[in-house]
């Protein structure tokens, strides 16, 4: 793949595109260990080494984290509604980045960032029926009957029912729910379809990527690697 050197250096740097032209200018930067400063250098990211300031930055089509989201933060890329969730990615480039779904400000668990649009159109898709699996704190005990309502879809005020669930019984008033869409407040409202009310809410895991085999600590994150990218786009 060719890339004007600017581009390429905008892309995977903090710097924007004027900022990467002056770094050029000033010597900053060393292609194939050579000093570089055209900017319209087409670049071959496969094989060109280019070093900015000392460090090499390396060829990645996409990139993908994992955060264990704490309470607090709001799914966005912008802090107009509270303290967003790329304040936790410290020290990467996050310009190209996004969160995929979305979880509400008091919720923990899961969330995927990446800057693969088309994997997060997948994830996302109704069609793909990706699985969701949730950690619910409820406010009153759940009956056998509200479960099964639960499991075969509830009425929360859309054009249609939610799709069937899997729903564990983790005590009287927790249960492990598993759903396939990612409707606004989705579990929060089924559960108040059932006359019942969320006190707590986790996401454990999305599509084969499961927060406990991640090891992440609430609040961190960590990078993807390739046979777990390859798993996750099997999801």
């Amino acid at each position: 793949m060719l890339v004007r050197l600017d581009k390429w250096l905008s892309e995977k740097s903090s710097l924007t595109r004027s900022e990467a032209k002056d770094a050029l200018k000033k010597g900053r930067v060393l292609v194939n260990g050579e000093p570089s400063k055209d900017p319209s250098l087409k670049l071959n990211t496969e094989k060109d080494e280019v070093v900015l300031d000392g460090h090499s930055l390396l060829y990645e089509e996409h990139v993908y984290f994992v955060l264990n989201k704490p309470a607090g933060y709001v799914t966005s890329t912008s802090d107009s509604d509270g303290i967003n969730v790329m304040s936790l990615l410290k020290g990467e480039v996050i310009k190209n980045l996004f969160p995929v779904g979305r979880l509400d400000k008091d919720t923990e668990g899961l969330l995927l960032i990446t800057d693969d649009g088309e994997l997060s159109h997948r994830l996302l898709s109704p069609k793909k029926h990706v699985n969701k699996t949730y950690y619910v704190e409820c406010q009153s005990p759940i009956s056998d009957s509200e479960l099964g309502s639960l499991k075969n879809g509830v009425d929360i005020g859309d054009d249609t029912p939610t799709k069937p669930a899997e729903v564990a019984r983790v005590d009287d008033k927790t249960i492990k729910l598993t759903i396939t869409e990612g409707r606004y407040h989705q579990v929060k409202r089924m559960l108040e379809a059932v006359d019942n009310k969320v006190t707590y809410l986790k996401r454990l895991s999305f599509g084969n990527l499961i927060l406990d085999e991640l090891n992440v600590n609430l609040g961190e994150y960590i990078k993807l690697g390739a046979s777990q990218i390859e798993e996750l786009k099997r999801s």
